[in-house]
C-alpha cells in the first residue's frame, strides 16, 4: 500500500488530495467532504481506512483552496464541487495506479449532491455512489440521470435529512437503496454508527466494482 499527497488541476486553481492505493486494488474510490470540513475529516478518514483494509483505493480531496472554503457561495455551489470532482476522475484515469480501476464517489452533505451531478454530468466509469448524511435534494434536477447504483445513508435520527433523501430517492432512476442506521443523528457520533456507515460502504463498493 502507499499514500501520497496530490495537487489536482482545476479552475485555475489547484485542490489538495491524498490519495492511497492497496496492492492489487479492486477499485478507487473519490471522496467528497461537506461544507464546513476537509480530507482530515476524521469521519471520512475512519470510513477511508475501512475501505483501504478492505482493498479499495481511496482519494480524499478538498473540492475548494482554503480561500475558497470561507466563501460559503462556494461551499454550497454544488455544481462548482461536481466540475472538481470530475477533474479528480480525468486525473485518476491517468495515473498509472488507478488508470485501469473501478471508480466511485463517496458524498457527504453538500459533498453528496456533487457526487451525484458528477455522476449525472459523465456517468462513464463511475460504478457506484455512496451519500452518507447527504443532501441529494441539492442535486434534484440531476437526479434522473444518475446511472451508477447509489446508496443513500441516513441517520434514524437526522429527521429532516431523512425526509430529503426519501423525497429525493423518488427522482432517481437508477437502482439504489435508502439504509437508516437505527438510533444515529447527523453526524453519526453514537456508538457503532459510523462503523455501521463503513461496513455499509465498503460492501456497496464491492459488490459494484466486481459486478
Amino acid at each position: 500500500m502507499f499514500r501520497r499527497e496530490v495537487e489536482i488541476h482545476c479552475d485555475n486553481v489547484r485542490v489538495a488530495g491524498e490519495i492511497t492505493v492497496p496492492e492489487a486494488a479492486a477499485g478507487v474510490v473519490v471522496f467528497a467532504h461537506g461544507s464546513g470540513s476537509s480530507r482530515f475529516s476524521p469521519r471520512n478518514q475512519y470510513v477511508a481506512g475501512v475501505l483501504q483494509t478492505a482493498g479499495l483505493a481511496t482519494l480524499l480531496l478538498d473540492l475548494l483552496t482554503e480561500m475558497e472554503a470561507q466563501d460559503r457561495q462556494k461551499v454550497f455551489d454544488v455544481v462548482l464541487l461536481a466540475r472538481r470532482l470530475r477533474a479528480a476522475k480525468t486525473w485518476l484515469a491517468e495515473q498509472p495506479e488507478t488508470g485501469q480501476l473501478a471508480c466511485g464517489y463517496f458524498g457527504a452533505s453538500t459533498g453528496a449532491a456533487a457526487a451525484l451531478i458528477a455522476a449525472a454530468q459523465e456517468p462513464s466509469g463511475i460504478r457506484a455512489i455512496v451519500s452518507r448524511g447527504g443532501r441529494p435534494d441539492l442535486a434534484n434536477d440531476y437526479l434522473p440521470l444518475v446511472q451508477a447504483p447509489t446508496l443513500l445513508i441516513v441517520g434514524e435520527r437526522d429527521e429532516v435529512v431523512l425526509e430529503l433523501n426519501k423525497q429525493a430517492a423518488q427522482r432517481l432512476r437508477c437502482p439504489y437503496e435508502i439504509y437508516i442506521v437505527p438510533g444515529a443523528t447527523h453526524l453519526f457520533p453514537e456508538p457503532g454508527a459510523l462503523e455501521k456507515v463503513a461496513e455499509l460502504s465498503r460492501d456497496w463498493f464491492l459488490r459494484h466494482f466486481q459486478s
